[in-house]
């Protein structure tokens, strides 16, 4: 099946808005900054929990530390799902974009792509690894707590649609691909976001009942075989702080990533950019 020229939001929510499926409200729009930047305000205006926004472009896209994410018009899946889960404690929370990943890799495998998990948000795939899919959740203040987390995945090829050029990733991006590009089964966005809901609420309910403790949510050991970075020689990037190297060895139950740094012991690390050095031997 090919890919449709716009997201198909009846069939979108025939198969998942309440009171069939779990999401509260499901919109498309043509064009926005940013999905999670307008589900941060819809946040305030009482938006309830599982409600999803969908872009066909996104012209101000955020990933983490700021950095662009480059959601071109009808070549991904670019949305953003609000939730309130009263639940799970804000400390807790950062173990949300394992969830996602593991979502993301619920997709891969249902499309006959092969991809793995590089922490703390990207998905890699194809036999070079390049980045077909990232997360971004982001807690939002408010009376009551919220959390919005933004999915974009690469459907098909990224192009500049003025130029027709295959678009170049962001600064400290990983060359991109595609579903496409790794042929998936199907390339139709409204099939993909359609899978990419549906696996979300598989992998959030339990989430959000084991208080956001991926181990006793039955997620972690799926996190840890699924994640690329485990055994990896790696280099850890910190905002003002200079950059470590270590040996990525364990996820814990909150989604934070275990090194061991050498002559320095074990560390825990709950927000850096890992650059992936090389794998140690078996």
């Amino acid at each position: 099946m090919t890919a449709s020229r716009h997201l198909d939001v009846s069939r979108l929510r025939s198969q998942l808005l309440a009171p069939v499926g779990p999401y509260a409200a499901i919109d498309v729009v043509e064009r926005t900054g940013s999905t999670n930047a307008d589900l941060r305000a819809a946040v305030a205006e009482g938006a309830p929990d599982r409600t999803v926004l969908i872009a066909e472009e996104q012209t101000a896209g955020a990933g983490r530390r700021g950095r662009g994410w480059v959601s071109p018009p009808g070549r991904g899946v670019y949305l953003s799902v609000l939730l309130r889960p009263a639940e799970v404690p804000m400390a807790a929370l950062g173990s949300l974009a394992a969830v996602a990943g593991l979502a993301l890799t619920d997709v891969t495998d249902a499309l006959g792509v092969d991809a793995v998990l590089k922490w703390p948000n990207d998905v890699l795939a194809g036999a070079e690894r390049a980045k077909c899919a990232g997360v971004l959740a982001e807690a939002v203040s408010s009376d009551e707590q919220a959390v919005v987390l933004g999915i974009g995945v690469n459907v098909l090829p990224l192009r500049d649609s003025r130029t027709g050029q295959t678009v170049r990733p962001g600064p400290g991006g990983l060359p991109a691909t595609s579903l496409a590009e790794q042929h998936a089964r199907t390339t139709d966005r409204t099939d993909v976001a359609a899978l990419l809901l549906a696996a979300l609420h598989e992998r959030e309910l339990p989430w959000r009942q084991a208080r956001g403790d991926l181990a006793a949510a039955g997620l972690l050991d799926e996190y840890r075989e699924r994640c690329a970075t485990l055994g990896q020689q790696i280099r850890l990037e910190v905002a003002g702080a200079q950059s470590r190297l270590g040996t990525a060895v364990d996820v814990d139950p909150t989604g934070a990533l275990v090194v061991d740094e050498e002559g320095k012991g074990r560390r825990t690390v709950f927000a850096a950019d890992v650059i992936h050095l090389r794998s140690l031997p078996g």
